[in-house]
């Protein structure tokens, strides 16, 4: 164990699977209390689409991912707080949009790309010194953001007709939230895969909320699952050459599992009744 922490490339994987277990499992709770879930799936293949046009364009791949992920969620948010369309109407046309873009730019791309593949079934081990870099100066934006209005997006999150009767800018606070998601996806990505990545920032916070009525030990819960979640993927992935992305979200998959078995809100449903 203490040899393989020896090489470099598993240090910046742990440090990145740190840094992403704790981003996407705060913003989880956002997202989970929210009822936001869908609209990560939906984001998330849109930044596939930015990193799959920048590679065929010769660009920054990430600086497309961003692109992408922003314009999603802001279309998507705009049209549902209008009322033009529900969110999850739209969030469906932009997934298979959005998927059908990054078909189509993977087609139009002469060669075989494998990176391209990395960044949809994500591949932790390869983070590189820049990607930890970019990973570790969103993250902490993401962070220090929430932090910041912390109090506002928990207003809003409980009852937003009430935060905006009380004079909280509701529709720029939402709009800046969904610009945290996109964030936290895109920083998420070549980690765990856009396939994935969803379900690292839904299920730590979906655990922790079968864990506890509080909001404070829902953050805390779902922070240290988000966690205890990536690291053990690093390590199985390594230990068994598995997909560290597969790994990982299987992991946190079965503590969710065990959550709802054991959940003290409602008692263990192993319990008998007469």
């Amino acid at each position: 164990m203490f040899e393989m922490l020896s090489y470099e490339f598993m240090q910046r994987a742990l440090i990145a699977s740190v840094i992403i277990g704790v981003v996407c499992a705060i913003i989880g709770v956002f997202v989970i209390l929210k009822n936001l879930t869908f609209i990560g799936a939906g984001t998330s293949h849109a930044a596939f689409a930015g990193v799959t046009l920048g590679y065929l364009l010769g660009v920054s791949p990430l600086a497309f991912a961003i692109l992408f992920s922003l314009i999603t969620v802001w279309i998507v948010g705009y049209l549902s707080r209008q009322g033009y369309l529900k969110l999850d109407a739209s969030v469906g046309i932009f997934y298979s949009l959005t998927m059908a873009l990054a078909v189509l730019f993977i087609g139009l791309m002469k060669i075989y790309n494998a990176e391209v593949y990395g960044y949809l079934f994500g591949s932790i081990l390869s983070v590189t010194k820049t990607d930890l870099a970019i990973i570790l100066g969103l993250g902490t934006v993401v962070l220090f953001i929430v932090y910041l209005f912390f109090k506002e997006f928990h207003f809003i999150t409980f009852d937003e007709e009430m935060a905006r009767a009380s004079g909280i800018p509701t529709g720029w606070l939402s709009f800046l939230l969904l610009t945290l998601i996109a964030f936290t996806i895109v920083i998420s990505l070549k980690s765990v895969g856009a396939i994935l990545v969803f379900a690292l920032i839904v299920t730590p916070a979906a655990t922790a909320y079968q864990l506890t009525y509080s909001m404070i030990r829902m953050f805390l819960y779902s922070a240290l699952i988000g966690v205890g979640s990536s690291v053990a993927g690093v390590f199985i992935s390594y230990w068994f050459d598995l997909p560290s992305g597969a790994t990982t979200v299987l992991f946190v998959s079965a503590v969710f599992s065990l959550s709802v078995i054991f959940s003290p809100k409602r008692g263990s449903i192993l319990t008998f009744h007469e």
